[in-house]
């Protein structure tokens, strides 16, 4: 397996991604989370490259894709989208399943929604759309949208802590050694990039309007009855399992699994992500 790692002129922005796999086969879109890049799905392309044809972009101002200034590019999940969209256009991608997680999924549910005929399948790994799965680790964000004063704002710096990004990575864990350091100090580096606080903060705020959009998401799933594959790290302390199992209220055929692990599932779990990603493509993509 090969991995290359290029970069796409997506109307004027550099947008940094990896592709794997042979072009001719179908494809799979993967979108990251926060606060990380592309470089969290490092071992889950070589458990799909050998039959799919896997492309995984950073987002904008995230990991290696170019990080505009907040003076010219408004930090919106509605903006990344579009970002996102025109990237399967520029690289030619007129057909994909996507796997999202957590950022990644208002952006491929967003995408989703704008263009149902582009996507074939679904895997949501703790990539929510039901206010069920909303955990109360999100009230100070909560608070934020509530009332967007400054102090509200400077509370949620602790979000961006290396600290934070460490729970994130080992909450849930059973084996925390089991988890690679790697991952969350390259998360950290990007963070520390100036300016990158304030970007982050501004889709924080921003995060009310995917939660507004839950309603379109759930009216989508139910028209187009995409395939749905679920699979949840049971103990993530953001996105709780109520959140996977709500799928099957709009998509009755939706497969729903847990792994014991917590947020970051694929540290831990990747092997098994991907084997229950294989048989769920081969059965709906083919």
């Amino acid at each position: 397996m090969t991995v290359r790692f290029k970069t796409a002129d997506v109307d004027g922005l550099k947008l940094f991604y990896r592709e794997a796999g042979d072009t001719a086969r179908p494809t799979v879109l993967l979108l990251h989370g926060f606060p990380s890049a592309s470089h969290m799905f490092r071992d889950l392309i070589p458990e799909l490259a050998d039959k799919y044809h896997v492309v995984a972009p950073d987002l904008p101002g995230f990991g290696q894709t170019e990080q505009p200034s907040r003076d010219k590019f408004v930090y919106t999940f509605e903006n990344i989208t579009k970002v996102i969209a025109r990237f399967t256009e520029v690289i030619g991608l007129d057909k994909f399943a996507m796997y999202v997680f957590d950022y990644g999924a208002p952006v491929g549910f967003r995408l989703a929604v704008a263009h149902p005929e582009r996507v074939t399948a679904i895997i949501t790994q703790n990539g929510n759309t039901y206010l069920e799965g909303v955990s109360e680790a999100f009230a100070p964000v909560q608070a934020y949208w509530i009332d967007p004063s400054q102090a509200n704002r400077d509370a949620l710096r602790g979000f961006l802590a290396p600290e934070t990004t460490l729970f994130q990575y080992t909450h849930g864990v059973a084996d925390p050694s089991l988890v690679s350091p790697d991952g969350r100090n390259l998360d950290d580096f990007y963070l520390s990039r100036p300016g990158n606080d304030e970007i982050q903060l501004d889709l924080l705020l921003d995060y009310q309007s995917n939660v507004a959009l839950y309603d379109t998401i759930q009216a989508y799933l139910r028209k187009h009855q995409p395939p749905v594959l679920a699979v949840w790290g049971k103990n993530d302390p953001f996105f709780i399992p109520p959140g996977a199992e709500a799928f099957k209220r709009d998509v009755s055929s939706a497969d729903v699994r847990f792994v014991d692990s917590g947020h970051f599932a694929l540290e831990t779990h990747a092997a098994e992500i991907g084997a229950a990603m294989r048989e769920f493509l081969a059965k709906h993509v083919g």
